[in-house]
């Protein structure tokens, strides 16, 4: 059984730092896990999670990994639940420093920065797409209150920039080839993925063998409104590969609460990808011929469906299963009839119209100039 804060030591010098599940009902937010590792004189954190349980973990790991004269903060994705604590490294740097100073870096992906500095809107235009559908009261209400759960919430330092200010650069991981950023003479390596949200990004510490998914493996599909499910399952089937190849023996992500270490790896991506599979041929029947469904109705048969296949991920509650239901009618290809709360999905119309009956003069052989040759066509 694990409890917030604690330390599962991975190496003598990467410590993963356990978060904890979301609970609405007792005002509990969820706390995304972290990692913390040294590479030569440099602190990482791999996310903060949030709380002030945490925090303290985190110094508690930063002290365990040995001693370190600068610091590096890598944000995988703009959620609270990742960057509560964003100004721990200032904040330790500060104790540590000496007349020269101690360097802190901290970088967050650019198409996350919105929702990081309006958590509120974020979560309310997630939970807009389920009204009358999930269980929620008014979409801002909903998204009001999930923010409350994360304060104090800092999730910017005093050098945070975003990757996306550093030159792209092109990595490759065994025959993995892909983009991303690298820090500490490539030792760290952080990865574009974009699935779960919009500037998600995976992070491989290359000296320890370990790549931190974060939350790209939360279930087989994502439930935000800017997750995109290829993108997920394609980030799946590259790191499963990374393994087969023995380029990285270890593997973490934000919301397991494990460590998972060479053969288990593998088989473990690939349950999630047959689950993907399962979870939309099952959405396809639930849809029927015509492809017209209520999502009310769908996401109560499709939340069964999920039940059924044993389906995990971060959190599993109505709320965000119902968003992953409305995700999975768009993967689908089906869209709302109307603006209307509960209104009909469908799929669009695909029969060509039946082709129009030439009109007299307009046809290739009526009209004087139905022909190059026609005798009473003259050139203009």
């Amino acid at each position: 059984m694990t409890a917030l804060g604690d330390l599962i030591e991975i190496d003598d010098r990467t410590v993963l730092v356990l978060g904890q599940g979301l609970d609405f009902d007792h005002d509990q937010p969820d706390v995304a896990n972290a990692l913390v590792h040294r590479v030569g004189d440099t602190l990482v954190l791999v996310d903060t999670g949030d709380t002030a349980a945490f925090r303290a973990a985190l110094r508690e790991a930063a002290g365990r990994v040995g001693r370190w004269s600068r610091a590096l903060v890598l944000t995988t994705h703009g959620h609270p639940d990742h960057v509560g604590n964003n100004d721990l490294a200032d904040e330790l740097a500060d104790e540590l420093a000496d007349e020269r100073g101690v360097p802190v870096e901290h970088y967050v992906p650019a198409a996350d920065l919105d929702q990081m500095r309006d958590p509120v809107s974020y979560w309310t235009r997630s939970f807009e797409r389920i009204a009358g559908v999930g269980p929620l009261p008014a979409p801002e209400l909903a998204g009001s209150k999930v923010v409350s759960l994360f304060q104090p919430l800092r999730p910017f330092g005093a050098t945070t920039r975003t990757y996306e200010q550093r030159p792209l650069e092109r990595i490759r991981i065994g025959s993995l080839r892909c983009t991303g950023w690298t820090f500490a003479d490539g030792a760290i390596r952080v990865l574009r993925s974009q699935g779960h949200c919009a500037g998600h990004v995976i992070v491989h510490l290359r000296d320890a063998g370990v790549l931190h998914l974060s939350d790209e493996g939360n279930g087989p599909c994502g439930a935000m409104a800017d997750a995109d499910q290829l993108k997920i399952q394609t980030a799946l089937g590259a790191v499963a590969l990374v393994f087969e190849e023995g380029a990285a023996t270890v593997l973490t992500d934000g919301h397991t609460f494990a460590v998972r270490r060479g053969g288990e790896v593998v088989p473990y991506l690939d349950g999630l990808l047959e689950q993907a599979t399962a979870l939309q041929e099952a959405a396809l029947g639930l849809t029927g011929e015509r492809g017209q469904v209520r999502p009310s109705a769908f996401t109560t048969r499709y939340a069964e469906a999920v039940a059924e296949l044993g389906v995990g991920g971060a959190n599993p509650n109505a709320a965000f299963t119902a968003m992953m239901a409305v995700n999975q009618l768009r993967e689908l290809g089906l869209r709302p009839e109307s603006g209307g709360v509960d209104a009909p999905w469908s799929r669009p119309v695909l029969q060509n119209p039946a082709p129009e009956t030439p009109r007299p003069g307009s046809g290739a052989r009526s009209g004087r100039d139905a022909s190059p040759t026609d005798p009473g066509r003259r050139d203009r």
